[in-house]
């Protein structure tokens, strides 16, 4: 959100707060509507403050009309919300953060202990890529072995595949599950 939306917002709330408030006071009769309205009065009549509350109001409506009809989401917000962008002298190429995320999918149910896999990819502005990886491995799983084969496997194949850096690859071990054993 820009400066100037948020300033507009944190005045908007407080002329908010305080007609709520005096409309309550006005309802309890803890406040007389005949001083309120001889303020509001005063202050529509006068020829300053006139001249200032309608320009307020039509900033206000200004903004209004801006918040209900455009969107304020940038070009980068969208582009970090969908994926990567390369380009090169014949085109653009777009990589999902979802390929992504199928390729660490790939690359963690290649490994016998890993039972299952849930995957998060961030990209910072500079396209570095943070890999979040949520496994349930079996119980012959050796966990500190498993996740530093995991890691370097997982860079290697999105640096192969999309030719982007990895920054970091985070393992988290949700559960060990298991292993179910054979009925004779």
């Amino acid at each position: 959100m820009k400066i100037l939306e948020k300033i507009t917002l944190i005045i908007y709330s407080n002329i908010m707060l305080i007609l709520s408030v005096v409309l309550c006071l006005l309802v309890f009769g803890w406040l007389d509507i005949g001083l309120v309205g001889n303020i509001v009065t005063k202050i529509i009549v006068g020829e300053t403050s006139g001249k200032i509350l309608l320009g307020v109001s039509v900033a206000f409506i200004l903004l209004s009309i801006k918040c209900i009809f455009f969107d304020t989401t940038s070009r980068e917000q969208i582009k970090e919300r969908q994926g990567v962008l390369l380009e090169n002298e014949s085109g653009k190429l777009m990589i999902s953060k979802e390929t992504i995320e199928n390729l660490v999918n790939s690359v963690a149910l290649n490994f016998q202990s890993a039972e299952d896999v849930i995957t998060k990819v961030e990209l910072d502005k500079e396209n570095n890529v943070k890999v979040f990886v949520n496994l349930i491995v079996n119980e012959e799983a050796i966990i500190k072995d498993l996740s530093a084969n995991l890691q370097a496997k997982i860079k290697e194949k999105i640096k192969t595949a999309t030719d982007l850096e990895v920054k970091e690859v985070n393992i988290t071990v949700k559960k060990v599950a298991p292993t179910e054993k054979e009925t004779e």
